[in-house]
């Protein structure tokens, strides 16, 4: 005889048996379509990760053969810029060239994909190409992985910073764990997010009161501590009161002058609104100034169509993780066909950066050349940054600012300014050489002593040890700049420089990393002392 616990299950068992035969026979049913459901949104489906063009196993292309039209014009401007570094060496007499045969490099290297000698036997011969050959193609791996069309989760930023979480600029590994970025699994992620974080991370790691900079490490020195102490009272909170956007309502503005500027000028807003994040209660606005800043697009112009659906698909999946707001409607008129017929498709780096392609217009971008008098805009991104773009030289707008100037408020960055270079523009009188860029009447000559008057601090990076010293060496010699500034920050390499790769396209054996180093400066100090009428002796 069962037992009544054993009757009890059975009947329980059969109770919500039958009742979860009713539910499947239901959920087979078709649905009845109420009244109501007109009125129901319905569901959006989950957005897909767009499918890779390249895989990771397969990023590796000869310049020429690359599904890429960028690629594979930048492989071409190559071999009509470079020269074979075997034929233009002084060890090539058995492999000499004669008159009518062409030194510029048109043998693509199996190992790294770029174009390096003109023949495969200089390739051969050649024993220092080993030297730059693993690097060589670590950039080409780069550039067709930011246009395979994966989702790039390393340009996923972070929203503001908790106040119980303080921030690390030891490295670049401390600070983007510190700051709660995706984790960067890979070489080649940390090489594509530290090259667009660079510049803003440059600025916001010299100026935090958490800075690795220090006195400590003698990186800082007491002129420089005394200059950075006045802005870091305004961007820092008193301690002990929380560090808040709130707290930031009654401090003046923070305005950080970027002279000489090229593609930092076009990077999407959103990636400078990782300094604010860096300084909750600050309100920044950033000026870009120089005649290569890069402006929105006029609000009539049509938007470029290649003549190439398919080159359109691979040439632009590069920026859509970085890049903001731009709009993928065609025109199909026939001016706007010639005009994308003569738009090249690369434009070379041939000793100084090109100007950057027009950024995308946000909602509230506005003109502000009747307010500056040179072609300009000004966008307020947040509540917290505002962002004004100049397209002219300094020395053309620097009498509008300068009265205005205060080092408690105000700091100047130069990113790789070139002191050092020849000017392609000037040439002395006297012996019909090319002026240096620091005493060039067109471009630093006239700046630097206007910058130096402001009393305001200037932060200077370099693309290499060898660039940082040739601009040290240019600014000690130079009239109206030698002996008028003193040390803010001691020449040394910067610890939130890039760590991409940067090849010049007019010799491969040329390769550089943006804001390698950083050092800064300001005008000197004269105590003057008000002198007696009435002296004894």
């Amino acid at each position: 005889m069962a037992s009544p616990l054993l009757r009890s299950r059975s009947a329980l068992r059969a109770v919500f048996g039958s009742q979860t035969c009713q539910r499947s026979l239901c959920a087979n049913r078709p649905r009845a379509r109420t009244i109501f459901n007109f009125f129901r949104r319905s569901a959006k489906p989950a957005q897909e990760e767009p499918v890779p063009l390249l895989t990771e196993d397969n990023l590796f292309h000869p310049f020429s053969k690359s599904p890429f039209p960028a690629i594979r014009a930048r492989g071409e401007a190559i071999q009509s810029l470079a020269k074979c570094p075997v034929c233009t060496s002084s060890h090539c007499s058995t492999h000499g060239h004669t008159k009518s045969q062409s030194l510029a490099v048109k043998f693509e290297c199996p190992d790294c994909g770029f174009p390096t000698h003109c023949s495969e036997e200089h390739w051969m011969a050649d024993q220092e190409h080993k030297k730059y050959c693993s690097k060589l193609r670590e950039v080409n791996e780069d550039d067709h992985d930011l246009r395979s069309g994966r989702k790039f989760r390393e340009f996923e930023m972070p929203g503001p910073q908790a106040y119980e979480e303080a921030i690390s600029f030891a490295n670049w590994d401390v600070f983007w764990y510190t700051r709660g970025f995706p984790s960067m699994d890979t070489e080649r992620s940390r090489r594509h997010a530290s090259r667009i974080l660079t510049y803003p991370l440059t600025i916001g790691s010299i100026l935090h009161q958490n800075s690795g900079l220090t006195l400590s490490n003698q990186r800082v020195t007491p002129e420089g501590s005394r200059s950075l102490a006045a802005l870091r009272t305004t961007l820092h909170v008193p301690p002990g009161a929380p560090d808040t956007e709130e707290a930031g309502a009654a401090k003046p503005q923070i305005r950080i002058f970027i002279l000489g500027a090229r593609a930092e000028s076009s990077l999407p807003p959103h990636v400078w609104e990782q300094l604010c994040m860096l300084f909750p209660s600050c309100h920044f606005h950033l000026f870009f100034i120089g005649p290569q800043v890069s402006l929105p697009k006029p609000a009539n112009s049509p938007p470029p169509k290649p003549p190439n659906k398919s080159a359109t698909k691979e040439d632009t999946v590069a920026n859509q993780s970085v890049v903001e707001n731009v709009s993928t409607t065609h025109t199909s008129t026939d001016t706007v066909k010639q005009q994308e017929e003569d738009k090249p498709v690369y434009v070379p780096n041939v000793y100084e950066p090109p100007t950057p392609a027009p950024i995308a217009p946000l909602k509230r971008t506005r003109s502000s050349v009747e307010l500056y008098g040179v072609p300009s805009y000004t966008v307020p991104y947040t509540p917290q940054l505002t962002i004004t773009g100049l397209q002219a030289n300094y020395a053309e707008v620097h009498a509008q600012f300068q009265d205005t100037f205060d080092p408690y408020t105000d700091a100047f960055f130069l990113f790789s300014p070139g002191f050092g270079f020849p000017s392609p523009n000037s040439v002395s009188e006297l012996d019909g050489k090319p002026y240096l860029q620091i005493t060039s009447p067109t471009e630093w000559g006239p700046v630097m002593p206007a910058l130096l008057a402001t009393r305001c601090a200037i932060y200077v990076t370099g693309f290499s040890p060898a660039d940082v010293e040739r601009d040290i060496r240019s600014i000690e010699t130079a009239p109206d700049v030698a002996c008028e500034f003193e040390w803010v920050i001691t020449p040394g390499e910067n610890a939130f420089g890039s760590e991409k790769w940067e090849v010049a396209d007019f010799d491969p054996r040329v390769m550089v990393k943006t804001n390698w180093g950083v050092w800064g400066i300001r005008g000197k100090g004269r105590e003057v002392r008000e002198r007696s009428s009435f002296r004894l002796f």
